[in-house]
Order: C-alpha cells, then structure tokens, then sequence
C-alpha cells in the first residue's frame, strides 16, 4: 500500500513537473513551443484513448457489472463541466480580463485537480493501470501548462504574476487532487473501486478524443497524425509486454 501511494505520488508529481517544463518553454522558447506542442498533444491522445479502450475500460468491467453506466457518467460530467466553464466564460463576465485569463485559469486548475483523483484511483486498482493511464496524461499537461500560461499573458497579466498563477492552478493541483484522494480511494471495496475506474475512464476518453484531437485537427501540422500513431503504437507495445 505504501509502494502504491509513492508510485502514485510520482507520478502526480512528473505530471506537475512536465506542466512546468510547458510553461518554461513557452516563456523563454515561444515559438520552439507554439510549433511543436500540438505533437505532443496528439501523442498524449493515441495513448490515452488506447488505453482506455484496450485496458482501463476492459478491467473495469470485470470489477462492476455497472462499469458501462459509469463509463458514461464519466464521459458526460467532464463534458458538461466544460460545457459549464465555456457558458460562464462566454456569458457571464463583462470584464475581458477576468473572462480571458482568470476564469479558464479556474477550469484549467480544476481539470488538474480531478487529474490527481485518477492518479489514486488508477493505480489502486494496479501499478500496470496506473503506469498506463499516466504515460497519456503526463504528457498531456506540457501542452496545458502553455495554455494556461498564454491565457494570462494574453488577459494582461505580468509575465512573473502569469508564471506564478500557471505553476499554481495548472501544476501544483495535480498531486493536490492525488493527496486530497488517495486516503479515501485506498479504503473502498473492489466494486466501488471499478466504479470510479470505469468513471475514470470514460473523462480519459473525453480528454483524448474530445479535448486533444479537435485541437490536433485545428492545427494541421504536417506530422500530426504521425504523433498520433505513435501515442498509439507506444500504448499498444506496453499493454502487450503485460499479457
């Protein structure tokens, strides 16, 4: 149980880690990072709905003979949670600086956040699970780290207040959310346990497929689709080694 909450800590914390190095490189490297972080996007999107689909969900379902409703419930709440952070954006705020920066800032940070639950959850159920489920996600917070990080700049803000705002919301959350989690997930039975994997899955897939591929299509960059096959290619050769 111990090697579990390190394991999962780690990799909350390399998560933390890589939205950081995002930030960096969009501050001091702006154009190495407008060109190239859509690779890592795509990338981040094969291996994420690979897994999900050839794994997760798989092992889900032998724990919860619910796991499908649950799948869905998972993939519904992140896209009304968006839908929900879009509408707020959109029409309730009159001042451009607090819609611009501020309040994608929150949604982002809350993401994050959720992100540290999958970390307890997925590796509770397994290191394997866990191993998978954070190769996809880790590498999906560089992109999000510059994100963040533009949003604020962009909204007017210093770039040392827009460095410390983005490390806060964008990075530190993450192994916030795994700490916050992880006491309450190690405790509960292996049916819950497949519940909130299957409901796991399923943000997992919205992130990759609904969240990560249309920013891929938006961009049509030239070796997109080869990141892409190679997210899943790299997903496939793990999940492989395992049987």
């Amino acid at each position: 149980m111990e090697n579990t909450f390190l394991t999962a800590f780690a990799a909350s914390s390399l998560a933390a880690l890589v939205t950081s190095a995002g930030i960096y490189v969009i501050r001091h490297f702006e154009r190495w990072g407008r060109e190239n972080s859509i690779y890592f996007v795509c990338f981040a999107a094969g291996v994420l709905i690979s897994v999900s689909f050839l794994h997760i969900i798989p092992k889900a379902f032998s724990m919860n003979a619910n796991a499908p409703v649950y799948l869905f419930a998972g993939y519904i709440s992140l896209h009304l949670f968006n839908r929900f952070i879009n509408a707020f954006v959109c029409e309730k705020s009159s001042d451009e600086q607090y819609a611009i920066g501020l309040v994608p800032m929150v949604g982002i940070g809350l993401h994050s956040f959720i992100d540290g639950f999958i970390y307890s959850i997925t590796f509770t159920v397994s290191i394997f699970t866990g191993f998978l489920a954070a190769t996809g996600m880790v590498l999906h917070e560089f992109p999000e780290g510059i994100i963040t990080y533009l949003l604020l700049v962009r909204a007017g803000f210093k770039e040392r207040v827009s460095l410390l705002l983005a490390f806060l919301a964008a990075a530190l959350t993450t192994p916030l959310g795994m700490l916050v989690s992880y006491p309450y997930i190690s405790q509960i039975s292996k049916p819950f346990l497949g519940a909130l994997l299957a409901f796991s899955a399923g943000a997992l897939v919205y992130v990759g497929a609904t969240h990560l591929l249309p920013q891929a299509e938006r961009e049509h960059k030239k070796y997109s689709l080869l990141a892409l096959g190679a997210g899943v290619l790299v997903a496939f050769i793990i999940i492989l080694s395992k049987t």
